[in-house]
């Protein structure tokens, strides 16, 4: 009989990388709280139509990219989510979560799309998303760029760089558009074949393009920033401006543009580079239409998704990351003393620490020597060690696993003793 495999391009997470992906989390978490973002969770299935009305018909994602299927209950037409705005949005709507006035959300969870899998792409994978719901301001397009410029520092990453564009309101987006048609036109020969099928439909996706043989027909294309209208203008110098005073270093680039159809004004993407790869770790921007097109009142909004195993490929090249396996404690015992370390392990546990107790042994327990191997793999600081001495004397013995020699001590002092510890190391 084959031995099942996980389906290429969904990926399991394996006990020992579960501590950084930990790490991010919990970063990610308070950075977001500290900005007044609260947690939303929504459905990894939506209706397929949210996804076509919301990210656009003529778009890779809708016309390649998705898991849909029909339900064989009653024949809805379903989608795995392959992003988190638009059920956010949806649960919005359906909720009336703006009738006492905006809000901050955050989510985070898998994503399907229907791709090639390669590095940083992945048929199943995990995104981090921050919305701001019914904000007008430029400000709230700034805050959400310096949020994660924060994140970023925490995270003690080095080699990323912002990139943010203005991609206008519908009025000036349509101007522009029938620039391109008329200049793409002129030029189709030139055309590769995803421009072409896009020449009517989409044009503005072909500024995107990642074709090299495309390069020099895009760099002198119509730009957007000429058509831009006084109040748009305004919007995305307010942006600037605040990003300049919180000094957050950017490069405005004209050719940016999202791939969903949603956006509107601000649009910025993270890039993060290495010696090996370059890819864009967060993206996002404004898209002021997307409650009313969804059935809302209309109200303006703005926000990014963050690839969470683009973030953990770069956390993994940046040195002097503090990863913790989590655990504090590991208990060892012998074999008459498996009571003691039960009531032991429960003590700490209650002390606020995190324990883990040599078990598996139906009949006997294994040698102190075997048990210390397992302690010092485990991943915990320290090794609480009960044996016939320590129980006549009603103490533990505690042994620091990173070398720090070990100390016989009372129940009490044991707890301030490791809590000491590694308060110390976490500093």
């Amino acid at each position: 009989m084959n031995t099942l495999q996980a389906i290429r391009g969904m990926n399991d997470l394996l006990p020992q990388d579960s501590p950084r992906w930990q790490f991010l989390e919990d970063a990610v978490r308070e950075t977001f709280e500290q900005y007044g973002y609260r947690l939303m969770r929504t459905p990894i299935v939506e209706p397929t139509a949210l996804f076509v009305r919301s990210i656009g018909e003529v778009t890779d994602i809708v016309e390649k990219e998705m898991y849909s299927f029909e339900d064989g209950m009653n024949g809805d037409k379903l989608t795995l989510r392959p992003e988190a705005t638009a059920g956010l949005v949806r649960a919005t709507i359906e909720h009336n979560l703006l009738y006492d006035g905006p809000k901050r959300v955050w989510t985070w969870g898998p994503m399907f799309r229907h791709e090639r899998p390669q590095k940083g792409r992945y048929r199943q994978f995990h995104q981090f998303d921050v919305e701001a719901l019914g904000f007008a301001g430029p400000d709230v397009d700034a805050e959400q760029i310096v949020l994660l410029k924060r994140l970023w520092d925490r995270l003690g990453f080095k080699n990323v760089r912002l990139a943010i564009n203005s991609i206008g309101d519908a009025p000036a987006r349509a101007a522009h558009r029938d620039a391109l048609v008329k200049y793409f036109e002129a030029n189709l020969e030139k055309l590769d074949a995803d421009a072409t099928r896009r020449l009517y439909t989409n044009p503005l996706r072909t500024l995107d393009s990642k074709n090299p043989a495309m390069r020099d027909l895009v760099d002198a294309a119509p730009r957007l920033v000429d058509f831009l209208g006084d109040a748009e203008q305004a919007h995305f110098a307010g942006v600037c401006a605040l990003l300049d005073a919180a000094k957050v270093e950017y490069t405005v680039d004209p050719r940016l543009v999202r791939g969903f159809d949603y956006y509107n004004r601000t649009v910025f993407e993270w890039i993060a580079k290495t010696e090996e790869w370059e890819l864009t770790i967060a993206g996002g921007g404004r898209y002021d239409g997307l409650i009313e097109q969804l059935g809302g009142k209309p109200a303006p909004a703005c926000g990014f998704g963050m690839g969470v195993e683009r973030v953990m490929m770069l956390l993994e090249q940046t040195p002097g990351t503090p990863i913790v396996s989590g655990l504090d404690v590991y208990v060892v015992y012998g074999a008459a003393e498996r009571d003691h370390a039960w009531r032991a392990a429960e003590s700490l546990r209650d002390a606020g620490l995190s324990v883990a107790v040599h078990g598996g042994a139906e009949s006997s327990v294994a040698s102190f020597k075997s048990q210390m191997k397992k302690a010092d793999v485990s991943g915990a600081r320290f090794a609480i060690i009960l044996g016939s001495d320590e129980i006549a004397q009603q103490k533990l013995t505690v042994k620091d696993l990173q070398g720090g020699g070990q100390v016989l001590l009372s129940m009490d002092d044991a707890v301030a003793h490791i809590a000491m510890a590694l308060t110390a190391a976490r500093q």
